[in-house]
């Protein structure tokens, strides 16, 4: 069986099966364990563990070492090959072999040339099981020649002109590395317009008059031996036009003058690559390095790109001020052809470079060792790739697989090696070679056939401490071949274990995931294979969990005053903790103040520096609890008591590490006026886009005086810091300097973003655009995109200014539309926007509601259902039904009279509403419409129906007149609103005495045809209170009042003239005014008996007018009933004092819907609350009179629904 331990875990089931663990076939075989004892007795074949590199340079001046370490059971031998033949080490006295290891160390020191030992070396490791071979390792000694004399002329240029600075180097082993310098060993300045190339070349697009110096010096560094050689100094002058021409005139006549100029501006070419376009080969992996140096006046700039295709944006860097463009990590992807551009203010050129990336060989998957039993079958396979694609070769114990011996247990099938009842003498080392033009891979992988009885490598009687709820794992390392089974017992009789509480891992190890206190006893660990058994037992001991019971509180204490923390623990029996205190995560410090005993922690003498977190850290052997506490210090109460007050405002507000995204922010504390400073606030400004305007940047702990700032990009920022302590927060410091960070493209897109069409064939799409702060760069502009929701166009799209609003024309009537609006700026675009719902503009509905029905509840109110409307033919948004009716008939009069309609509104979906406020006895007509955003759709058929009797109104007026002895005429218009056909009137009176104590109440019946009525048989010389209404088959109308008083006879006439005349003599007067004074001292004896609960006479006579049907009567007796306070009894109807002109006016309280609903939208539920919308006027019938009672109101009409 074929041999391979993974890490997944097999839960075990809950069957009456033991708990066994079954390795089955694997595809990768086992790993032999490095255990000593395993080791000792169990053969492998060799294992090459260490070489040295395939391109091996070493240093000429030093010994060469050449490594090979191998392992293997036996240990292995090793010999070499030199160029491909044996190399003798016997023979060459410099040479010797390390000892136990295949290590050559060539000691050249002494006597030799490291030349000599130039060549491609390879190690064989071998024993008894087969030979491991190594890489060729190619050895070559560095060097590092030096320059070659030349004899360098000086060079002098005009001002402008451009120039190619000759390095060279002698070719040395590694290469050198470039630099130039100037004789005081001093880097010399590059920029864009002068630079060092790729091959060492020093390049100037254009020399100016401060290039001019005589010690320009390439120098070589040859890392391998730390040498450097250098070029002999190089002399440039540059000679600006004045020069030029003084020199040139000092040669010529006063009439010969040189017009010398400085060279004219020039567009950019190429100083290296050559011509428009070259070729670059370069290996997958690699950094791939393209250069392009442009000269010209002014100096140009360079663009790279790719073509069909864009930089990869983690691997691309750019050096020598962008002239070099380096990808790091390359892949055949990377291949193509790639554009760098140099341009300035003349013109530009481009110059391609074709990029092709080959690869040396790289592994798919290496050849892994095989340990296999006798008779089980296994691959070997190796895989690799490249470019070309690399060839495969395999070899056996360092011969090629097709000279070596025959083995009928393997069979080779291009990169894989299938093996098939293998036997002990199959076993050998194969090596896998896949190579190419650009290099190779060798592979070492042995094929061990063992027959060997299971082992387990875990220590007996192995003692695990686990504590109670945490996973307890028991060991049980194991070997054999074949792979053995293992199964786990607990308890000394050995019974299996088979709950599904336990998970056996593959490597042997059995997981309790959950110990308990019944988890605690001995386990058995059982290995067993064809070849033998082995067993091992373990001891599992469950510890309770430490505990802090006690742990430290926070304290706030004084300067100079003694702080104490406690902290108790409770353990396990059988372990012993230790207790450590510590102090913001580290030690305590080293401070006699400090002391620790058992449970408690004491700090006297307490400063400033005490303050903090401290944390009580109880550690047994097997697990660690801890509890923190915070100590505050504050300073002590001063003799005299000091001021407490905020803190003064930091100062010397410092940025550093000024990144694009970042900045650093230092400051200065102010004094904290003997409060300690717990925060500090930072606020910046952004001067760009809001002036003067303050906002909120970040808060820091009151012991810092520096904070990292994270920045958004293209904001001029200021930056300012408060100090807040228990007091209260200081007064802003100065603000910073400013700090203009980089634009980017803008981070987030329009919110609030709506589609709504204001004409049926458009749509307009707003959105609230982002301020200057958000806009992260200039031109900051809209895209904004729409399509159809349930149609297959594709998004159109059009940018916009930064503005709110844009409209889309000729779009379909009310249709869904997907929209959304992204944010860009001059360097890029925001993120994908969300897509945003809308409809294009609504159309007035096409269809009436139908089916329209009324149903009439009562003489004022009244049901009307209807059928709703397709969705289709509303053509918008549905805002609901609205339902226009009014009075077309009056069924008393049957005249007809214009009256404006009403409206009520019905929102959403609802098919049926209340009609309140409606006239009794009238005939209405109505229609039905439906309204949607735009308005209303057309009107339903006018519908018609009647309204049944109500009460009457009031009669309009009534008058008394013709008073004699023993009658009165009572005259009276009918009801403004008779509200049916009167059936009668009704008509009640009563006398009034001297007393205002009311009489017995008279009941009189009228016709409903009478508007006169001469009441006689009365008593002279009284007053009168009369009851008047109307009736109808509902009902007894609203009453109006009157009073009225008999004449009285001659005699009495003469009496009350004498007693007139009487009434102007002075006696008389004060006699009255004592009568006065005697009736005000009565009146205050009954206000306190009526405080008591009594009844008084003046009270009775205020209110004697009110309603007769109310007051009680001693009707047994026909004597006048006693008249109660109108708290206990109060009218039901208001009544009126007779005016001067006898005439009772009609009072205006029968206004209706209308008046209480114009201007305003109310609404009606469906039982006839008030939910619809409410609109219109009714027009207003002139008034006769006032009444004294109330006409129907929408007030009343409510009351009614609730």
């Amino acid at each position: 069986m074929q041999l391979k331990i993974m890490p997944a875990k097999k839960h075990l089931s809950a069957g009456s099966v033991p708990l066994i663990l079954f390795l089955c076939q694997m595809i990768r075989a086992l790993e032999v364990p490095l255990d000593p004892k395993l080791l000792e007795d169990l053969v492998q074949p060799p294992t090459i563990t260490q070489q040295s590199p395939k391109d091996y340079i070493i240093d000429p001046r030093e010994n060469i070492v050449i490594q090979c370490e191998a392992k293997g059971k036996p240990p292995p031998s090793f010999s070499w090959t030199r160029n491909g033949t044996h190399f003798d080490i016997d023979k060459d006295p410099l040479v010797t072999m390390k000892p136990g290891s295949g290590t050559l160390i060539i000691n050249i020191m002494s006597e030799g040339k490291a030349e000599t030992y130039e060549g491609v070396y390879q190690c064989t490791a071998r024993n008894e099981r087969g030979a491991a071979i190594s890489n060729n390792i190619v050895v070559r000694p560095s060097r590092s020649p030096l320059w070659t004399k030349e004899k360098l002329e000086p060079i002098t240029l005009r001002n402008g002109q451009s120039l190619v600075l000759p390095c060279r180097p002698p070719v040395g082993l590694p290469p050198a590395i470039i630099f130039w310098m100037d004789n005081s060993f001093q880097r010399l300045p590059q920029s864009e317009r002068v630079s060092q190339g790729l091959n060492g070349d020093l390049y100037f697009s254009n020399v100016l008059p401060e290039d001019t110096r005589e010690d320009y010096i390439c120098y070589a560094r040859f890392n391998h031996t730390q040498t450097i050689q250098q070029k002999q100094p190089i002399s440039l002058k540059v000679i600006s036009v004045d020069e030029l021409n003084d020199t040139i005139a000092a040669n010529l006549s006063d009439t010969e003058f040189y017009g010398a100029k400085s060279s004219k501006e020039r567009p950019p070419t190429f100083l290296t690559p050559e011509g428009n376009a070259s070729h670059k080969e370069e290996l997958r992996g690699n950094v791939l390095s393209l250069e392009c140096i442009a000269e010209g006046l002014p100096t140009p700039i360079i663009y790279w790109i790719k073509e069909d295709g864009t930089l990869p944006i983690n691997r691309t860097f750019y050096r020598n001020f962008k002239k070099t463009l380096q990808i790091i990590h390359v892949s055949e992807e990377d291949s193509g052809n790639y554009q760098c551009i140099a341009k300035n203010a003349l013109g530009a050129i481009h110059h391609t470079i074709s990029v092709t990336i080959k690869a040396a060989p790289f592994w798919i998957m290496a050849p892994q060792n095989l340990v296999l039993s006798p008779g089980e079958d296994g691959t070997l396979i190796c895989r690799a790739n490249g470019n070309p694609k690399p060839r495969i070769d395999w070899l056996t114990n360092g011969v090629p697989i097709e000279i070596a011996s025959d083995d009928p247990s393997r069979k080779i099938d291009g990169d894989t090696i299938i093996f098939s009842n293998v036997q002990e003498r199959s076993s050998a080392v194969y090596q896998c070679n896949a190579s190419n033009e650009y290099g190779y891979l060798l592979a070492n992988a042995f094929v061990n056939v063992l027959a060997e009885p299971p082992r387990i490598l875990t220590s007996a009687n192995t003692l695990y401490q686990v504590i109670a709820n945490r996973p307890a794992l028991l060991d049980c390392a194991f070997f054999g071949s074949p792979l053995p089974t293992i199964e786990w017992f607990k308890g000394t009789k050995g019974s299996a274990l088979h709950e599904d509480i336990y998970v056996l891992h593959e490597n042997g190890t059995l997981e309790i995931p959950v110990a308990q206190k019944d988890s605690t006893g001995t386990y058995t660990c059982v290995a067993r294979n064809k070849l033998g058994m082995a067993k091992n037992e373990v001891h599992l001991e469950i510890k309770d969990p430490t505990r802090i019971i006690k742990q430290p509180e926070n304290a706030v204490v004084q300067r100079g005053s003694q702080v104490s923390f406690e902290c108790k623990v409770k353990h396990d029996h059988s372990l012993i903790p230790s207790v450590l205190w510590l102090k913001d995560d580290g030690e305590l410090p080293s401070d006699e103040r400090f002391s620790v005993d058992k449970d408690h922690l004491v700090v006297t003498d307490v400063n400033d520096d005490d303050g903090g977190t401290y944390t009580c850290v109880a550690n047994t052997t097997l697990d660690s609890v801890s509890a923190s506490a915070e100590l505050k210090v504050v300073a002590p109460p001063p003799t005299p008591a000091p001021v407490y007050d905020v803190p003064n405002p930091p100062f010397d507000l410092e940025l550093t590490n000024q990144l694009d995204k970042s900045v650093q922010l230092t400051w200065t504390p102010g004094d904290d006026n003997n409060s300690p400073i717990t925060t500090f606030i930072i606020e910046y400004e952004d001067a760009m886009h809001e002036a003067g305007l303050w906002h909120h940047q970040a808060e820091v702990s009151g012991t810092q005086t520096t904070a990292q700032l994270k920045l958004s990009p293209y904001v001029n920022y200021s930056f300012r810091v408060m100090a807040e302590n228990s007091i209260g927060r200081s007064s802003p410091s100065e603000a910073s300097e400013q700090y203009l960070t980089k634009a980017a493209e803008p981070d987030q897109n329009p919110m609030a973003v709506e589609g709504l069409g204001t004409e049926p064939d458009n749509l307009v799409i707003t959105w609230k655009p982002l301020n200057g702060f958000e806009s992260n760069g200039p031109g900051l502009q809209y895209k904004v995109s729409w399509r159809q929701k349930d149609g297959d166009d594709e998004w159109t799209s059009v940018v916009v200014a930064n503005v709110s609003k844009y409209i889309v024309s000729g779009t379909p009537t009310f249709v869904p539309y997907l929209i959304k609006v992204q944010a860009l700026n001059d360097v890029g675009f925001a993120p994908e926007p969300a897509v945003a719902m809308g409809h294009s503009g609504e159309d007035l509905p096409m269809v009436a509601p139908g089916n329209v029905r009324v149903s009439v509840v009562n003489s004022t109110l009244a049901e009307v259902h209807w059928d709703p409307v397709p969705l289709k033919s509303i053509r918008g948004h549905l805002q609901g039904y609205r339902i226009y009716y009014w009075k077309a008939q009056s069924s008393s009069k049957r005249s007809r009279r214009h009256i404006e309609k009403k409206i009520l509104t019905f929102q959403g979906t609802k098919t049926h509403g209340m009609l309140p406020g409606l006239e009794p006895y009238s005939h209405y007509s109505l229609n039905v419409r439906v309204v949607n955003g735009k308005g209303e759709g057309p009107a339903s058929p006018d519908r018609g129906f009647h309204t049944p009797e109500g009460v009457p109104s009031a009669p309009s007026s009534l008058k008394i007149t013709n008073p004699t002895l023993d009658s009165l005429t009572l005259e009276w218009n009918p009801p403004s609103h008779p509200n049916g056909i009167l059936t009668e009137y009704t008509l009640k009176y009563q006398p009034i005495n001297s007393t205002h104590e009311l009489g017995p109440l008279v009941d009189l019946k009228i016709p409903a045809n009478k508007t006169r009525w001469i009441l006689k048989n009365l008593n002279f010389s009284t007053r009168y209170k009369f009851y008047f209404y109307a009736q109808t088959s509902a009902g007894s109308g609203s009453q109006i009042t009157e009073e009225a008083i008999t004449t009285v006879d001659e005699g009495k006439t003469a009496m009350a003239s004498r007693q007139v005349d009487i009434a102007t003599q002075g006696w008389f007067i004060g006699l009255m005014c004592a009568v006065a004074l005697l009736i005000l001292i009565l009146l205050i004896v009954c206000f306190i008996r009526r405080n008591k609960g009594g009844k008084y006479p003046v009270k009775e006579k205020e209110d004697a007018h009110a309603d007769p049907e109310i007051q009680p009567m001693k009707e047994d007796d026909g004597t006048f009933g006693e008249y109660s306070d109108a708290e206990d009894h109060k009218p039901l109807k208001k009544g009126s004092r007779t005016p001067s002109d006898r005439t009772v006016k009609k009072e205006d309280s029968d206004d209706s819907l209308v008046d209480y609903g114009e201007g305003v939208n109310g609404q009606f539920n469906e039982d006839g609350s008030f939910i619809g919308q409410y609109s219109g006027k009714k027009e207003k019938e002139p008034a006769e009179g006032n009444e004294s009672s109330e006409a129907p109101s929408p007030v009343n009409a409510m009351n009614s629904f609730v």
